[in-house]
């Protein structure tokens, strides 16, 4: 009897201390109510919310750290309505806050005009590492305001996600500084309209492109007109492409439609090409049906090129 008390005391010393050893577990909801003033240029957006926390135990969640926030010094952060302090039905601990501030997020230009970008907030707990607090998204707790509008922008959806930070360094004292934290990030992705896409930035292009290569369709003893309508192309494509650009960061790098215009001056400077040649043909008393024969199916031919071009470097 003896032996068989030990064995149940010492797996009960096991259980109890692994229930002991499990991180008390917090639930976070956050309801979005204004994004605003994003900034490309300086990698930074303002967000108004509501983040609300229900928890079990002696240890606060409350304390928190935004990990993403800039200007930690004007962060407006208050307990909201009758219920800040509160305990539920069950027992549960539950207290509600209003954020606002400004948050660092690294915005990526590669596919514009038809750039999406996730917009994250984070938060931890500066105090408790993972192995004593760990955040999780409460039931249905991603939330925005419906009637919220962003200018220039589409909401495509948000939600809260749970993860362990690894900082990979104990900050210089290993005695107290903990390096894995828990982190809960609320994410909302944005998106630019297709409308702003196809109205904006290409049918103007396309116009300035057939133009250009209408100049194939005219009579080649027509020089001078024919000759004017791929430079003055060329020179509206590099006005609007500039009028673009100065919308935008310094990027160091080509943006989906800087791509889109790097195939129209190769285009136009073929169709300029092809009319300084038809002009030589027609000095050496070359046929005229075969100039227009050719230039007919030139034409055909950088259209086609135009058109999957901009297909291509969309899917891409």
């Amino acid at each position: 009897m003896s032996l068989r008390a030990l064995l149940f005391a010492s797996c009960s010393l096991f259980v109890f201390s692994k229930i002991i050893a499990q991180p008390q577990q917090a639930r976070v909801g956050v309801y979005l109510m204004n994004l605003y003033d994003l900034n490309m240029d300086e990698h930074s957006f303002y967000a108004d919310f509501y983040i609300w926390f229900k928890w079990k135990g002696d240890i606060d969640p409350t304390e928190i750290e935004f990990v993403n926030s800039i200007e930690k010094w004007s962060m407006a952060n208050t307990q909201s309505g009758d219920s800040s302090n509160m305990t539920l039905k069950d027992g549960t601990n539950y207290r509600i806050f209003r954020v606002e501030g400004r948050f660092f997020h690294s915005f990526s230009l590669n596919r514009f005009p038809l750039d999406k970008h996730v917009l994250d907030i984070q938060i931890e707990s500066p105090e408790h590492p993972a192995d004593s607090l760990v955040y999780l998204p409460d039931d249905n707790a991603a939330e925005i305001r419906n009637t919220l509008k962003l200018v220039g922008w589409e909401t495509k959806g948000c939600q809260l996600e749970s993860k362990i930070h690894d900082y990979g360094t104990d900050f210089g004292n290993p005695e107290e500084n903990a390096q894995r934290y828990s982190n809960l990030t609320y994410a909302i992705t944005l998106a630019r309209p297709v409308s702003y896409f196809l109205l904006k930035m290409l049918l103007p292009i396309i116009i300035v492109m057939l133009v250009s290569i209408g100049a194939l369709i005219l009579h080649p003893s027509h020089i001078d007109t024919r000759s004017s309508l791929p430079i003055g192309g060329l020179l509206t494509a590099v006005f609007l492409q500039q009028s673009y650009s100065d919308a935008l960061p310094d990027t160091g790098y080509m943006v989906l439609m800087d791509k889109i215009y790097l195939l129209c001056y190769l285009l136009i400077s073929l169709v300029l090409l092809q009319v300084i040649r038809a002009g030589n043909d027609l000095t050496r008393s070359k046929p005229e049906h075969l100039i227009i024969r050719r230039e007919r199916r030139l034409a055909r031919l950088y259209l086609t090129i135009f058109a999957a071009g901009i297909l291509v470097l969309c899917i891409l």
